[in-house]
């Protein structure tokens, strides 16, 4: 029996516990929640919930007795809609889930170098933001979880470190400061392209300028995408700021110029998380040596 679910269907039974309490409790969404439920019923044969429209969802009578003692609290409560999984691989395959950034620059390759030589295993990619990066994992959507950026994760998932990320300034490769080392003060005299808000460098940028008490940088341009971001840099305007593999291969074709900045040092993490207490499938165990192996070579 899955453990993780039945937990949740516990915690999620009590009597006039709004999910609004519910969701700050266990950390992960309603359609998490309700997925892990879903894969409890078909793990045991039981229904759990009878789900009549979108609106509302109640027990099935007896269902909780059969495998709790002393039953289920009477409940009612509103959900947004009923939930389904659509499996992407078989199961002989293995389901990844990443944001942006290492889906972009670390799975591609690997996910290629690793079918090469087990071309029988299938492997599926999904790219979530990092406000949706735990939800894979504890909806059992995704086996491995790879997730830039240090926000807290909920506590049944476990996580391991692959590597700390360098984050860059860039400037044009023309402009006066590139190669230079300066204070951060002057490098905001010039307007910054940046991602939208939210995302983690542009944060770390406001808060470093909160920190030392400057004046927050000036967004000249703002894109969606890091691509266009670094682009607009390339095509001579501002500086930006973003993460040492974003801007590896501008700067090693010499679209684009670095600038050190003084007295600022800080990484954007890369975490490898899978779910606590639950076993990887055979597809996914042998990935997930393969992506350590990686980091070895890597760090040698």
């Amino acid at each position: 029996m899955n453990l993780h679910a039945l937990k949740l269907f516990h915690t999620a039974d009590p009597p006039g516990q709004r999910y609004a309490g519910l969701r700050e409790e266990l950390r992960i969404s309603q359609p998490a929640v309700t997925a892990q439920i879903r894969n409890l019923e078909k793990e045991l044969g039981l229904p759990f919930w009878s789900l009549r429209d979108a609106a509302s969802a109640s027990p099935v009578p007896g269902s909780c007795s059969r495998i709790m003692p002393g039953g289920c609290f009477p409940w009612s409560r509103g959900w947004s809609r009923p939930w389904t999984i659509t499996a992407t691989v078989g199961p002989d395959g293995a389901r990844l889930a990443a944001t942006y950034l290492p889906a972009n620059r670390l799975l591609p390759g690997w996910m290629a170098e690793f079918k090469r030589n087990h071309p029988a295993i299938e492997l599926a990619l999904t790219t979530v933001s990092s406000a949706q990066a735990a939800e894979p994992l504890l909806g059992y959507k995704a086996d491995i979880a790879f997730i830039g950026g240090g926000a807290p994760l909920p506590p049944d998932i476990e996580q391991e470190a692959l590597f700390d990320d360098p984050i860059l300034f860039i400037v044009p490769k023309e402009h006066p400061f590139a190669g230079g080392r300066i204070r951060l003060e002057h490098l905001l005299e010039l307007p910054f392209v940046l991602r939208e808000e939210g995302s983690s460098a542009r944060e770390m940028l406001f808060a470093l300028c909160r920190s030392q008490r400057l004046p927050l940088p000036q967004v000249g341009l703002e894109f969606s995408g890091m691509n266009e971001t670094i682009r607009a840099v390339v095509a001579g305007y501002g500086a930006s700021v973003l993460s040492a593999l974003e801007a590896e291969e501008y700067l090693k074709r010499g679209d684009v110029a670095s600038v050190e900045v003084e007295g600022v040092r800080t990484a954007h993490p890369i975490r490898l998380c899978t779910l606590s207490g639950d076993p990887l499938s055979p597809a996914a165990a042998p990935f997930l040596a393969f992506v350590r192996e990686q980091m070895k070579i890597r760090n040698t």
